[in-house]
């Protein structure tokens, strides 16, 4: 059975947002598409919800800035604006076909990350220490899931190793390019991003394949 992951197509990512990825608004119609008519029996959702004392904000790191490589328990850290904080408009799923899938049941589970002070959690399976897991994975395999297609923000961290780790967990992984866009802290990022993904085995395609 195929699966269909959307990476947190939250307010907070998009236009206007906190921590807003570059043509974020972009990959909603892709979303609604796949949702309303990719023939998916499974769709799930992550959702960054963070507390606001979280150790990945610049502002609960003296001296840090916005965009910095930083140290968050031993693991190299970006140091983000405060974002996607748990309760808040922010973290809220964007407006229209995603929120409305959430609602009414479409969107079966929802599997929250970040929830953690101590370590970020990019990726919709582990946190980035790989100390916890969220649960996707053992709930995809139960609902005898063997194949996934990933989309949403942002292409050159949360959605690539949500990808990265669907292919280490088993699952054929796809990844849907236009469903995407990148924060390019770097301008290479989302380049460099898809190579990875390309590289472990990640299927690459426009949403009009899937």
């Amino acid at each position: 059975m195929k699966a269909l992951i959307l990476v947190d197509l939250q307010n907070d990512f998009l236009p206007g947002g906190a921590l807003a990825v570059p043509s974020g608004d972009e990959v909603l119609p892709v979303a609604a598409r796949l949702i309303e008519g990719g023939g998916f029996p499974l769709i799930v959702a992550t959702q960054d919800w963070h507390p606001a004392n979280h150790g990945s904000f610049a502002s609960n790191n003296p001296g840090a800035k916005v965009g910095s490589l930083g140290k968050l328990h031993g693991l190299d850290q970006v140091m983000w604006p405060d974002h996607c904080v748990q309760g808040t408009n922010g973290a809220d799923f964007a407006e229209g076909a995603v929120k409305d899938a959430v609602r009414s049941g479409r969107v079966q589970r929802v599997f929250k990350k970040g929830t953690d002070v101590s370590v970020d959690s990019y990726s919709g399976f582990f946190d980035n220490g790989r100390r916890k897991s969220t649960g996707l994975s053992d709930y995809l395999k139960e609902k005898g899931v063997t194949e996934v297609v990933v989309l949403g923000l942002a292409t050159d961290y949360c959605v690539k190793f949500t990808a990265l780790d669907a292919v280490a967990e088993g699952f054929k992984t796809t990844f849907v390019k236009d469903g995407s866009r990148a924060v390019n802290l770097s301008p290479d990022d989302e380049t460099r991003a898809i190579a990875e993904m390309k590289e472990k085995g990640v299927r690459i395609v426009s949403s009009r394949e899937v």
